[in-house]
């Protein structure tokens, strides 16, 4: 993998963190690693956005924002009520290409979901991910909603023609109820992807060194981690009644 594209089936449910996280792994196993913030949206000038948390936690890698929006709105609609210049999917695909030039994996993190849209011609991360030819990884939330969610998503990218490299749960709750732990064994299904990893519920406050520490047993081997996708089942999936 050269370039992965991660995205989300919202907002809030863990892109980032997990964006940090395969960049902790990578770095450890002595990768360069570049990370893409397309459109950062409701973060004033000055304050750290989403590709500076991935820095503080994953590491010194290199950081690239293509561009910031104050509002916290899609992309879109934020660059149209700010006046400022859109980002095209154009845009994200060359700013990816060069930076995977020059490292061995670049993480293009998007805003939202899947579709929402960057500019007034509809340009979305689909797209980018589609001039790219890059995978795309699915972060989703663990609860009620989330299985609708994932196989939306997964039908978008069937539909486009694009590669679903698996599903990480972004924020894995220390009590899961029943329908988290039904949904391990429903969500590989409905994405027609294998379950990829799940970040324990608020890894982002741990320490950078905690985080790296614990990045590599929260991610699947193929994204380089040591996480056990049929163990963690055993664990805490729900049986089915008699």
């Amino acid at each position: 993998m050269t370039v992965v594209v991660v995205t989300g089936t919202g907002t809030e449910i863990g892109k980032t963190v997990t964006t940090a996280a395969l960049a902790a792994v990578a770095r450890a196993a002595g990768r360069s690693v570049a990370v893409l913030k397309p459109a950062q949206t409701g973060v004033a000038p000055g304050e750290p956005g989403d590709a500076d948390e991935v820095v503080r936690l994953a590491g010194a890698l290199t950081a690239v924002e293509l561009a910031r929006f104050p509002e916290p709105l899609s992309p879109a609609t934020a660059a149209l009520r700010a006046g400022l210049a859109p980002v095209s999917a154009r845009d994200v695909a060359e700013a990816a290409g060069k930076l995977a030039a020059d490292h061995d994996l670049v993480l293009v993190e998007g805003a939202g979901g899947l579709l929402v849209r960057f500019d007034a011609d509809g340009a979305t991360l689909a797209d980018a991910a589609r001039e790219l030819a890059a995978e795309v990884l699915v972060v989703a939330a663990p609860g009620l909603g989330t299985l609708n969610a994932v196989t939306l998503t997964a039908e978008a990218l069937r539909t486009r023609g694009l590669a679903q490299l698996g599903v990480v749960i972004g924020s894995w709750p220390s009590d899961p109820g029943l329908a988290e732990r039904c949904n391990l064994v429903d969500l590989p299904d409905v994405a027609g992807a294998p379950l990829l990893g799940a970040l324990p519920e608020r890894a982002a406050a741990l320490t950078p060194d905690a985080f790296r520490a614990g990045a590599g047993n929260w991610l699947a081997p193929r994204l380089g981690g040591s996480w056990d996708a049929a163990g963690f089942r055993a664990r805490y999936a729900a049986g089915t009644p008699a």
